[in-house]
């Protein structure tokens, strides 16, 4: 009788013991998943918007996909409106990996931290921009801009306003008090090239790859060059600052070995990318004050 009695006891211990099994079990699983690196899914991947949504679409899809496959975190492309709208994006966090201007490195490297430059053309790790004007322009030096309706492509791209504006301090020039400025519909360097192709504006300040990026939308050699500006630090990639230190490496890690043929270096118009530091980019730092 008594032993009637205890068996509820052993049959509540023996659940206890399975039940804590299955905790235990539990508790290790979830050690095993979070020891390494816990990758989100659907992190977003942008460009500063400096061309057409189609073309930006096409120059960082393939990235997403290469670096999806690569790292295992699957990445989204997303683009922004213009450049204001894109800095606000990486400032709040919205953006683990960005593709820039020096400039606007510069401006989120409190939120973002720089893990590769652009090598691209003659120039590798470095780019310039260049000043255009209609072939019957007037205007062939820089000195001869004193005056004159230009278009930039805004106050925060660096190879549409910011290598010219150092060429123009050289030749005694204040670009904003001795030119008259205004500033591409969109922060489009193709929308600079329209306006001086159909004589909108007297100059136009573009980044020197871009030359040719409107061809298909203004009248063949509607458009030069006049001169080539000062040489500024490459295009940076970016990560926020808050990734984790292991998730950051293996992004890196992959980035770094992308081979010149690849479909990914295609679509970006770019030889390769080479390791960088913030330190890197004090130059732009330096301008700003």
């Amino acid at each position: 009788m008594g032993t009637i009695e205890r068996m509820p006891e052993k049959i509540t211990l023996i659940k206890d013991r399975k039940n804590m099994k299955k905790i235990i079990l539990f508790i290790l699983i979830s050690i095993c998943f979070s020891s390494g690196p816990t990758f989100a899914e659907d992190q977003k991947l942008s460009m500063l918007p400096r061309y057409f949504p189609e073309k930006l679409t096409a120059m960082i899809t393939p990235l997403a996909a290469y670096l999806s496959k690569e790292t295992g975190i699957s990445f989204k492309p997303i683009l922004t409106d213009n450049f204001a709208s894109y800095e606000a994006t990486l400032l709040k966090g919205q953006v683990a990996i960005g593709y820039e201007n020096p400039l606007i490195y510069v401006n989120v490297s409190d939120s973002h931290e720089v893990i590769a430059t652009a090598v691209k053309g003659d120039g590798g790790n470095k780019f310039r921009g260049i000043i255009i004007t209609r072939p019957d322009s007037d205007i062939s030096t820089i000195s001869a801009l004193k005056g004159k309706n230009v278009m930039i492509v805004g106050k925060t791209s660096a190879g549409g306003f910011l290598s010219q504006k150092l060429s123009l301090k050289e030749h005694n020039l204040d670009v904003e008090n001795d030119c008259i400025l205004s500033i591409a519909a969109d922060n489009r360097q193709e929308n600079v090239i329209i306006s001086v192709s159909i004589g909108d504006v007297d100059a136009g300040f573009i980044r020197e790859s871009a030359l040719h990026k409107a061809d298909q939308y203004i009248m063949p050699g509607s458009v030069k060059s006049i001169s080539e500006t000062a040489w500024l630090p490459n295009w940076a990639l970016s990560v926020d600052r808050s990734m984790p230190q292991q998730q950051k490496e293996t992004i890196q890690k992959a980035i770094l070995k992308l081979d010149k043929d690849s479909a990914v270096l295609k679509a970006m118009e770019l030889k390769s990318f080479t390791t960088a530091s913030d330190s890197d980019y004090d130059i732009l730092r330096t301008m700003q004050q």
